[in-house]
């Protein structure tokens, strides 16, 4: 399935503007509060995103940061690590050395005894000591039904590692580079997932910051040939990130597409008429997590898709 009713949330304590990604994340802010008050108001927005995905019936693993840890962005999981069908965790190099304290044995052992399997690890960790990074499903857009894996590079997304991690999960690299304009450069953007959504039956995307066009046609051709409709937003959506988005089951299985309210009030509505005509749009003020941690939704949600424990072993 390319998407999922089960949803892994980490709780901040200690969430603030990380300096260390700020360098190549042209998304973050600072605040004139002190970080204290920043805590508090992401945690707020946190636990209302929270009870929003839950009043859907969206099944929401909560689990709380360690404060010793000392790990601004915590609340953003998806980065170093992810979960697949076949019973795999993926493990992430993360640009930042204050993000690579985030990685938690415990967790795996959490999902375990919430009735999952894991089987197999893949740790690409290592690839920190050549400087070399893949940040989980923020570089990695996954078309997981048609078996493909888009990446956009940057400072966070190698291609060496984007291949090898394509051949470990045989699946077809779809590659490009993604810019925004920056105090008038383009730079790479830092994360694929500010960009672009892949859901069940359409995609979002900005075609606009794929400058090169052998590229962009590139792109558009695999969307179009897995059915996919595309939505197209434009850069300054992005900058409201609008492309930070993720679709998710809720009960009764339905279908719903989350994003923060920011995103949504961005969109035009014809954008919006055509969103809901394949689901509903659900949105939470994250404004806080937005300005100092330069991500949003998407970003705050690692989906789970291992299989149950007692589930027949997939190859």
């Amino acid at each position: 399935m390319q998407i999922t009713n089960t949803i892994l949330m980490v709780r901040p304590v200690r969430f603030r503007m990380n300096e260390e990604t700020a360098v190549n994340n042209y998304f973050q802010e600072d605040l004139d509060i002190k970080n204290q008050t920043i805590n508090l108001r992401a945690q707020a927005e946190f636990d209302a995103f929270v009870d929003a995905l839950r009043a859907r019936g969206v099944r929401i693993i909560v689990v709380d940061d360690i404060y010793e840890r000392d790990t601004p962005d915590s609340i953003f999981p998806n980065n170093w690590i992810s979960f697949h069908a076949n019973g795999t965790v993926g493990l992430y190099p993360m640009f930042a050395e204050n993000r690579r304290r985030e990685r938690r044995e415990d967790i795996l052992d959490l999902l375990e005894e919430e009735g999952f399997r894991i089987t197999n690890v893949m740790d690409y960790t290592s690839a920190e000591e050549a400087g070399l990074f893949l940040e989980g499903t923020g570089s990695l857009i996954l078309d997981r039904e048609h078996e493909k894996a888009y990446c956009a590079l940057s400072p966070r997304a190698n291609e060496e590692l984007f291949i090898e991690f394509c051949e470990d999960l045989e699946c077809t690299p779809v590659l490009f580079t993604a810019y925004q304009s920056v105090d008038g450069n383009r730079m790479p953007i830092y994360h694929t997932n500010v960009m672009m959504c892949i859901a069940e039956k359409f995609a979002v995307i900005c075609l606009d910051s794929i400058d090169d066009k052998k590229e962009r046609k590139n792109v558009m051709d695999h969307l179009r040939n897995d059915g996919k409709e595309i939505i197209a937003i434009t850069e300054e959506q992005v900058h409201h990130f609008a492309g930070n988005m993720l679709q998710v089951i809720g009960a009764d299985d339905k279908r719903y597409l989350v994003m923060s309210t920011a995103a949504f009030k961005c969109l035009t509505p014809e954008q919006i008429i055509k969103l809901n005509s394949f689901c509903e749009i659900i949105h939470s003020p994250l404004d806080t997590i937005e300005t100092c941690g330069g991500g949003s939704a998407r970003c705050m949600m690692a989906e789970v898709f291992l299989p149950n424990a007692d589930a027949p072993i997939l190859n």
